[in-house]
């Protein structure tokens, strides 16, 4: 397992429960993306709905980042308004600094300089995110033509290059090929080629293995960490699955209803997470089951945008919650354990005792 990140510094301060605290904006050394009070609603006025509320977070140079959490927790919605993919449907506050420039004060068309060129985006279903009418050679050479000044057979001799990178066998004669002549796998591929055509520097995967069998999963994960590695890219990690995670990144933030609740380094947060939904999301992977016995899930449903409450969004499903936590939301402050958190009940995932 890599770390190129090294822990945030510890402030001054308290959290909610007495430990020695500082905002995270603060603890966290200044990265290449910072992201600052991200918040994001659909719609306009009092019929808006709050998908993304107050996000901050921050990824380094040659960083993987990776943001787990149930389905509808807001993991997607946060890469795309990193993009500004978002701006359409609704609202986006916060500051998005990239390079110290705030994406979010910038236009479409001066974001379009930016997209593909320095940070690229792998999108969940490659099949319906490809085009079924164009090649995917012809899809490769697009990013090129718009982000580079190859000409027509430098672009072609280029996408050879990165089918080949991506490991697609016989490369030359795949480009003339459309999506639906690929297997899953094979499709996931044409979205890394592509995404990487303009050598990146940040890539944003959202669950690039979700529908892949094991054996392909590994084989594109694998694949990510190579060329993190090798091209000295940083890269968000979208993801369900605290196993992936596990396997591929340098720190962990955990989110729920549109916030984070638990950010820090992999070890950390695996070892002994301390909010509730980290340890309920830990508890749901089996490991040295007995056959026939009954698997652990967490209780209770995510809420909809409709339907959070006005405290903390997981104290329904918290058997750990109390009054207070049902009437305020608790902020994301940084424990002395240098990992971030957002519970005014935090717990003790080796015994099980509120701290």
């Amino acid at each position: 397992m890599r770390h190129y990140s090294s822990d945030p510094a510890t402030g001054a301060g308290q959290t909610q429960n007495g430990a020695a605290a500082t905002d995270p904006e603060s603890a966290n050394p200044p990265g290449l993306l910072e992201v600052r009070n991200l918040s994001m609603s659909f719609g306009h006025g009092q019929s808006s709905l709050l998908a993304i509320d107050k996000v901050s977070f921050a990824v380094k140079p040659g960083e993987i980042l990776g943001l787990v959490g149930e389905s509808g927790s807001g993991k997607s919605i946060t890469l795309r308004s990193i993009l500004g993919l978002t701006k359409r449907y609704g609202q986006v506050e916060g500051e998005i600094l990239w390079k110290k420039q705030d994406l979010n004060t910038l236009t479409n068309r001066a974001l379009q300089k930016i997209r593909g060129r320095e940070i690229a985006m792998i999108f969940q279903e490659p099949m319906s995110s490809l085009n079924p009418l164009l090649t995917v050679g012809l899809q490769i050479t697009e990013n090129l033509k718009a982000h580079t000044k190859l000409d027509r057979t430098e672009r072609k001799k280029k996408a050879i290059e990165l089918l080949d990178l991506v490991g697609i066998p016989s490369a030359a004669a795949r480009l003339g090929d459309y999506p639906h002549q690929f297997s899953g796998g094979m499709r996931q591929r044409v979205m890394i080629a592509i995404a990487l055509a303009s050598e990146p520097e940040l890539l944003l995967a959202d669950e690039p293995t979700t529908a892949l069998d094991v054996t392909i999963q590994q084989q594109i994960l694998d694949l990510i960490l190579a060329l993190s590695r090798e091209m000295g890219m940083s890269v968000i990690m979208v993801t369900h699955d605290l196993g992936v995670a596990a396997q591929t990144c340098d720190r962990i933030a955990v989110m729920y209803g549109g916030r984070l609740v638990e950010v820090g380094p992999v070890r950390n947060i695996l070892r002994n997470p301390r909010h509730p939904y980290s340890i309920g999301l830990l508890r749901s992977v089996p490991e040295n089951v007995p056959p026939r016995s009954e698997l652990y899930s967490l209780p209770g449903i995510p809420p909809g945008l409709g339907n959070r409450p006005s405290g903390c969004c997981f104290a329904p499903r918290c058997l750990a919650a109390t009054p207070r936590c049902s009437e305020e939301k608790p902020d994301l402050l940084q424990t002395s354990e240098k990992v971030a958190l957002a519970c005014f009940n935090p717990q003790n995932f080796l015994s099980g005792n509120s701290q």
